[in-house]
């Protein structure tokens, strides 16, 4: 008989995951009363744990500020997560303790046991993305950070200097890029020239102002929150030389501030940003979100029309023909797209190619070759939404903030000779 031939297996590192935040996005669970949304069994966490099921992370960790919400959210994970799918393992290793009420630094000690190489997931309220990220990347930890990254440019551009500095990789979670639909739409965009006109709205049912009331309007606002998709989408189709210069920003009011919300916040926001194209030409994207829409099929209306010079792409993405009606519910409108948590015929997750799956599991993909000398982090920028890549992101979402507070437009500066598309300041125009 010939001798088995045994080929030496490749030992790969595979990094640990700390979460930082457990709210809805991250666990599914906001509170006894239950999530109302599409993210009844969240994101993030089914994602990293269907990951580790596959051998592709190592430990899960998660940090919040009020320990006492973990036995409840293991309960969560078990009922919605480990007792619906087949050999998925919920556990995690907490900070704070169960029997600590309040420690908004539980971040640090959770960020202290992790090892350089090992990766790090954002979701918290947005003013307090800067610390975090910050303090991860120092350690020498990949950091991926919801959108927006921060609320101010500054921050943004410490960020991508710190990354360079601790050579790591920082991105922001646009998960829209991972959308099929919107990705084609995007390589279709640019075949037809300069970019001249971009209409987008995005918006949720006003019962999310109870889940958000911690932060609505206090911390963080409607543009940050939901404008950021499609001004990155402008950013991505623009990667070869347009530029944002100037914003405009106008708020509608009425609903968030009256009972029983009495949050701070405005009800719609919309920018209008001027932009000027790679020629020299003039170009203007307009962009509306709302969380104040009445209740329908969908948890989402998201849609935009982006006009090149020779060509329009449109893109109408909250209706995708799939509907679902019962006697016990109101007609709904799924997406399966983002995120589809029916299991295979077998019992196991199935959703590895949901677009809300992607984004995070391509981040830690990417952290993982670099950690086996396969890449740098250098080599995901224009790949994926890097912090080198997204500062006019933030520069769009800022001003935009700024223009509502000081009533007036405000012009995005650009005095980066090196990098003539990096914006590196906000003032008010002259």
């Amino acid at each position: 008989m010939p001798v088995e031939r045994v080929l030496p297996q490749t030992v790969r590192n595979v990094p640990n995951v700390l979460m930082v935040g457990t709210g809805e996005y991250t666990t599914g669970w906001i509170g006894e009363k239950g999530s109302e949304s599409d993210k009844k069994k969240g994101v993030v966490f089914l994602t990293v744990s269907d990951m580790k099921r596959r051998g592709l992370v190592g430990d899960l960790f998660m940090a919040g500020t009020n320990g006492t919400k973990f036995p409840d959210i293991r309960q969560h994970l078990k009922s919605q997560i480990a007792d619906v799918y087949r050999d998925m393992d919920v556990s995690f290793t907490s900070f704070p303790g169960d029997d600590v009420a309040r420690d908004p630094n539980a971040y640090l000690k959770a960020l202290d046991a992790m090892q350089p190489g090992d990766v790090v997931i954002v979701f918290t309220p947005d003013d307090t993305h800067f610390e975090i990220a910050k303090a991860a990347i120092q350690r020498g930890l990949h950091v991926l950070i919801a959108k927006p990254p921060v609320k101010m440019l500054a921050h943004h551009l410490a960020l991508m200097d710190l990354a360079a500095q601790h050579g790591v990789l920082a991105c922001v979670e646009v998960h829209k890029r991972w959308d099929p639909i919107y990705a084609d739409a995007v390589v279709e965009a640019r075949k037809h020239g300069d970019f001249s006109y971009f209409y987008s709205y995005m918006s949720q049912p006003k019962k999310q102002l109870e889940t958000f009331k911690r932060w609505a309007g206090k911390s963080s606002d409607i543009s940050y929150y939901l404008n950021a998709h499609h001004v990155d989408l402008s950013v991505w189709i623009n990667a070869d030389g347009a530029k944002p210069v100037c914003v405009t920003a106008s708020g509608a009011t009425g609903i968030a501030s009256s009972p029983p919300y009495n949050l701070p916040a405005e009800d719609l926001i919309t920018l209008m940003v001027d932009w000027e194209t790679r020629s020299g030409n003039k170009g203007i994207g307009v962009y509306s979100a709302s969380w104040v829409e009445p209740e329908s099929d969908v948890h989402s209306q998201q849609w935009f029309t982006c006009i090149m010079r020779s060509g329009r792409v449109q893109v109408l993405q909250d209706q995708r023909g799939y509907k679902i009606t019962a006697d016990d519910r109101q007609v709904e409108s799924r997406n399966p797209l983002f995120m589809k948590y029916s299991p295979d015929a077998e019992g196991y997750f199935n959703g590895q190619n949901g677009y809300g799956y992607v984004s995070i599991a391509t981040f830690i993909e990417a952290a993982e070759m670099i950690a086996n000398g396969e890449k740098t982090p250098g080599d995901f920028d224009g790949v994926l939404a890097t912090v080198g890549k997204t500062a006019q992101l933030t520069a769009v979402l800022e001003a935009g903030r700024r223009s509502l507070d000081e009533g007036r437009k405000m012009a995005i500066r650009y005095e980066n000779a090196a990098d003539p598309a990096l914006p590196t300041a906000i003032a008010p125009c002259l």
